[in-house]
């Protein structure tokens, strides 16, 4: 095998596609800095009982485990960060009120979750701590859209869903946990054959609740229509009137953004216990998922706090792969001299944050990363910066 061979979906980051996602990570944590925002940098590996405790078996399948030399314990590659940011807030800021924290870095999957996906995603989130109304819910939401807006993406929808409604369709039976999550993810891939094939023995309310989800999907009627054939009561209610109040609130602020709703989708990872979103954005053809968050109140439990949490993440790898190009970044070229006068010049040039490329003797025609539009030249003694009348090829 050559040992330049990466492993399968993993991939270097080139000049260009680097560029463009650094200018987003930046941007975009300038947006959530500007919600208010703080930002935390967890580490990569950890305790795999503090990277998984309480996040079920999607999160516990992608992560990758070895064994610490130091310790003998077992530790994890970080597949998440949001159990992570939880353990800050719990344990080590311990604030009484509301935390809004934020965070950027790799994340590395056993697997990879689509067809052009990364195994080494690099993730954005952002967690709001200690509140636990739906204005919590509201402002996560709209910090997503306006992150995914400053990344440039085109055609922005919304699908919302609640766990809470499976849960109340739910409500009195009690199931195995292998048949419970089996009939969780033929709701999340709304395989009617298997979910009936689960339902199965199941009171007659419930099993025509549970087969009625996959077909609850559209705009706002649906929260009517689930009324009427969902069993579930004032749990259920509650539910769906939260689905509608943050659906009007979107719709307020962002009238040309396209909201969904989808009862049966429970997709991610085993902690969300609320409102659960995703954001699509328009890819090569259809709309595709570019974000996703929700309420997890109970994230925090393990860690001595059960605090209401709500939050989003993103992949920046992704991000780039739709978003529109960036322009090269301007530049001066200055030529090579052993000449006090020329490097105090670029120097200057430098400090006042312009980009400066010295061509190298015998490299004059090279391209690269910078659209160099100026450049410095000699004149009279003093070196001065003057348009480039033709780019170099």
């Amino acid at each position: 095998m050559s040992a330049w061979l990466l492993p399968d979906h993993f991939a270097d980051v080139l000049p260009s596609e680097a560029r463009h996602i650094e200018d987003l990570r930046r941007g975009l944590l300038d947006v959530a800095r500007r919600y208010g925002y703080e930002l935390v940098i967890p580490p990569l590996l950890e305790h795999l009982e503090s990277l998984l405790t309480g996040t079920g078996e999607a999160l516990d399948l992608q992560t990758f485990k070895l064994v610490d030399q130091l310790s003998g314990r077992t530790l994890g590659l970080r597949a998440d960060t949001t159990p992570q940011v939880a353990r800050i807030d719990a344990h080590l800021l311990n604030r009484a009120g509301v935390t809004r924290l934020c965070y950027c870095g790799p994340v590395v999957h056993t697997r990879v979750a689509g067809p052009h996906g990364s195994r080494e995603p690099l993730q954005l989130g952002a967690e709001i701590y200690g509140h636990a109304g739906l204005e919590a819910d509201l402002e996560i939401l709209e910090l997503a859209l306006d992150a995914v807006r400053a990344a440039g993406l085109q055609r922005l929808g919304i699908d919302l869903g609640d766990v809470r409604v499976v849960d109340a369709v739910l409500q009195g039976c009690s199931l195995p946990a292998e048949r419970l999550a089996r009939l969780h993810a033929a709701l999340a891939v709304k395989d009617v054959a298997a979910l009936a094939e689960l339902a199965a023995g199941l009171p007659e309310p419930v099993r025509a609740g549970l087969l009625a989800l996959p077909e609850l999907y559209g705009d706002e009627a649906v929260l009517a229509q689930a009324q009427r054939c969902l069993p579930g009561g004032e749990r259920l209610r509650a539910a769906l009137d939260d689905l509608a109040w943050l659906v009007a609130r979107l719709r307020e602020r962002d009238p040309d953004v396209e909201v969904t709703i989808d009862l049966a989708d429970l997709r991610g990872y085993a902690y969300y216990t609320g409102v659960r979103f995703s954001l699509l954005a328009a890819g090569a053809g259809a709309r595709e998922e570019v974000a996703r968050g929700g309420r997890y109140d109970e994230v925090g439990a393990v860690f001595g706090r059960r605090r209401p949490a709500a939050g989003f993440s993103l992949d920046l790898k992704q991000m780039v792969r739709l978003a529109p190009a960036l322009a090269l970044r301007p530049a001066i070229r200055a030529p090579w001299r052993h000449d006090a006068a020329l490097r105090e010049a670029i120097a200057r040039l430098r400090a006042a944050g312009e980009t400066v490329v010295c061509v190298l003797p015998g490299h004059e025609h090279e391209v690269d990363e910078f659209a160099c539009d100026r450049e410095l030249v000699e004149r009279d003694g003093a070196w001065i910066v003057q348009p480039l009348a033709v780019q170099p090829v």
